[in-house]
């Protein structure tokens, strides 16, 4: 099986360098017609130029494909609109959305200036959230549609210094997990990849070898596999240097310690029973949570009812 986007219409923000720029290649020698979307900003966000995007629709076009650059900033909803009218205008339809564009401005919590926190859950989480918000009503009169979120290791396990990055991407997360259930009777599948490559934003922090091994373009097969018309639905798919792993956030089976004032000093002692991955479950929806711990506390209950009156 061969994955063909031929017809399809594709959306990359963040394209005019690093992962962007090769998801964007790829996508598009894969058949697909390609938004180039970047700012143009430097690594923390600052400035802006077209020149980036320029550049990458012009190894496109160069390649015998179809692309369109533009400068939208994910951030202004407006912008992102247009954005997305101007590539219906050309090519008619919107079928793949993948949200790149991102930033960098690591500090310690402590030293973190709230507007710094601010602004990159403004690029990061409501430049995702604008995108696909902007996109969500033509997928769903297509009946059609692939959305790919950018989320990081620095949300699912954390990193020093980037709380507020891994705050945003962790939050794109939830994001994804409530999308794919909405999005799925409309033949819309949502994933999240959390890449591992070396690009500018990462250039200052690898030795040379290991820098080499990440390349961006060793990442992208994970977009063309969550881009595809057989894209799972749902998935967190980590990627670097070719290998590719799937994440998950699980439910343990737990411990039930009841109520009472001592509830709390019960929970402490239990805490190696609480934490036993052995069992442990990925609930479909949130509300599986609910009914599993409803269910704890029947089988406690249904416990009780068979003991002595003495017991």
């Amino acid at each position: 099986m061969q994955i063909d986007l031929t017809g399809q219409v594709a959306i990359v923000t963040g394209a005019g360098g690093g992962l962007g720029r090769a998801h964007a290649l790829l996508l598009a020698r894969r058949g697909a017609k390609v938004v180039v979307n970047d700012l143009g900003g430097a690594r923390d966000g600052t400035g802006g130029s077209t020149a980036m995007a320029d550049a990458v629709v012009a190894e496109i076009e160069a390649a015998g494909g179809e692309a369109i650059g533009n400068g939208a900033s994910v951030t202004d909803f407006e912008q992102v609109s247009a954005m997305v009218d101007q590539a219906k205008a050309k090519w008619g339809r919107v079928d793949i959305l993948v949200n790149n564009a991102g930033i960098l401005r690591d500090r310690t919590f402590a030293k973190l200036d709230l507007a710094d926190f601010r602004a990159l859950i403004e690029v990061h989480l409501m430049g995702s959230t604008n995108c696909t918000k902007a996109v969500w009503e033509t997928m769903r009169e297509q009946r059609y549609g692939r959305v790919v979120m950018t989320t990081s290791s620095s949300g699912l396990y954390g990193n020093f210094g980037q709380s507020h990055y891994g705050a945003a991407k962790l939050g794109l997360v939830g994001l994804m997990n409530t999308l794919r259930h909405e999005g799925q009777k409309y033949g819309i599948h949502v994933n999240c990849l959390a890449p591992s490559a070396a690009t500018r934003m990462t250039e200052d922090i690898m030795d040379e070898e290991t820098f080499e091994a990440l390349s961006p373009e060793s990442v992208s097969a994970g977009v063309l596999a969550l881009a595809s018309p057989q894209a799972p639905n749902g998935m967190i798919m980590c990627a670097g240097a070719g290998s590719f792993e799937r994440a998950y956030i699980t439910l343990t089976r737990g411990v039930y310690v009841g109520s009472g004032e001592d509830a709390a000093e019960r929970l402490l002692a239990s805490m190696d029973e609480l934490s036993d991955r052995e069992g442990e479950m990925v609930p479909e929806t949130g509300v599986l949570q609910s009914q599993h711990e409803a269910a704890m506390f029947q089988a406690a209950r249904a416990l009780r009812s068979r003991l002595p009156a003495d017991g």
